[in-house]
């Protein structure tokens, strides 16, 4: 006769364990923040390099094709190929996962940010230039207020990249739950594996709908329209 099934779900190593939740909270809080920071950080960096560089595209049209050209070769490259070529400038640290964040956010911000400015209509432009708004006030008055639907859609999409792409960082040590996940795939912890990946998936969510209601907030006339 087999001996019986132990109560405690971790000696079971089961893929939900309340016991899980219980004993190792501390350490999925610390992964939670720690995911939160490396994706803040290298968003709102790319989304400060995404501004200008689609500004620039968007008033010098010459540079729209390289700018592109660049930010989609370097989203292209594999995150382990990515993290190599960055690897001997930060090292093993929490930079070298930002910097790649950065980099792979641009493409999606810059594009978008330049598809908002693109369709901001001539004649709304010619108007405000008639009534004598220079090129500093007419960007960001009306230019950038009016491509803000096109902007917090890149941004979210962004977002929800980085939060995925973050887990990757634990091949150095810096991933947020993804250093969970990597150690209990090691290991075959089946509940680490999944609390970890359903907190990843929480936190996409959260940030998405976040998000969205800025988005609503900093653009009422698109709520009056669809209604």
């Amino acid at each position: 006769m087999s001996p019986p099934a132990p109560d405690d779900c971790l000696a079971r190593n089961t893929w939900i364990c309340g016991e899980y939740l219980s004993t190792r909270r501390h350490i999925l809080l610390d992964a939670v923040l720690e995911h939160l920071q490396l994706t803040a950080v290298p968003v709102a960096l790319a989304l400060a390099l995404a501004v200008p560089l689609a500004v620039l595209s968007r008033r010098w049209s010459w540079a729209a094709g390289p700018v592109l050209a660049v930010t989609t070769i370097l989203y292209t490259i594999p995150s382990l190929a990515m993290f190599s070529l960055l690897l001997p400038v930060y090292g093993l640290s929490a930079s070298l996962v930002v910097a790649g964040l950065v980099l792979y956010s641009l493409t999606l911000l810059v594009r978008n940010i330049l598809a908002g400015l693109r369709a901001v209509p001539e004649e709304t432009r010619q108007a405000a230039r008639g009534m004598g708004y220079g090129p500093v006030r007419l960007l960001l008055t009306v230019e950038l207020p009016l491509a803000l639907p096109a902007a917090m859609a890149g941004l979210r999409i962004a977002t929800v990249s980085a939060v995925s792409l973050v887990t990757i960082g634990a091949i150095v040590g810096f991933g947020g739950l993804g250093n969970l996940i990597y150690a209990g795939m090691n290991t075959y912890f089946k509940a680490q594996v999944l609390t970890a990946s359903v907190l990843c998936v929480v936190i996409a969510v959260a940030a998405d709908l976040l998000l969205l209601g800025v988005q609503r907030l900093l653009t009422p006339w698109t709520r009056a329209a669809g209604s």
